[in-house]
């Protein structure tokens, strides 16, 4: 229901997409780690050099930082992958701004052509579809509300999220992101 109403009031129609890590425990505890026990867990952070284990928060948001959808997955899991089970439930004629991992071309055709949604990642130097130099500033520009909105998300968090079971952990990871989100009804 909120992200209904962040959506109504997101006039722009840009919204951004990314991901940050949660880890369920230290790495140096791994081996005794009860909720998770598989490989599909362990993941690298790129941006802070980090392994982690755990799972990957993959958000989209308002240019505000407003979270409109949310998946959780295991922390190997490619950001490129998940745009395939994201919902895209947007408005007609939106605009995602993402980074360097989720460069689809063909989710980016089937959103243009079907939903009239424009996904715009950042591309590497020697992709093809290059973007015009005003769109690669308002993608640099955009990407700093998703970069807050994850960081003000994972500033909520404990030193240690206790939980017993895998569900726990992830209601919890959840619970976080709806917190964030009811901060901006409150405001």
């Amino acid at each position: 229901m909120l992200a209904e109403v962040w959506k109504n009031l997101n006039t722009s129609g840009v919204y951004l997409i990314d991901s940050f890590p949660v880890s369920v425990c230290q790495n140096i505890r791994i081996s005794r780690c009860s909720i998770y026990n598989e490989e599909k867990f362990r993941g690298y952070n790129a941006s802070k050099r980090l392994y982690f284990y755990g799972l990957k928060v993959h958000l989209i948001t308002t240019v505000d930082g407003q979270p409109v959808e949310v998946l959780l997955t295991p922390g190997n899991t490619s950001d490129t992958k998940v745009l395939e089970f994201f919902d895209f439930n947007l408005p007609k004629g939106s605009t995602i701004y993402g980074d360097k991992a989720y460069t689809n071309y063909e989710i980016e055709d089937l959103l243009r052509d079907n939903d009239g949604i424009e996904l715009q990642p950042i591309r590497k130097v020697n992709h093809q579809r290059q973007f015009d130099p005003c769109v690669e500033f308002l993608q640099k520009t955009y990407r700093k509300g998703i970069e807050t909105a994850n960081s003000m998300i994972t500033k909520m968090f404990p030193k240690t999220i206790h939980a017993v079971t895998a569900a726990g952990f992830e209601l919890k990871v959840f619970l976080f992101v709806l917190a964030h989100s009811f901060q901006f009804s409150v405001q």
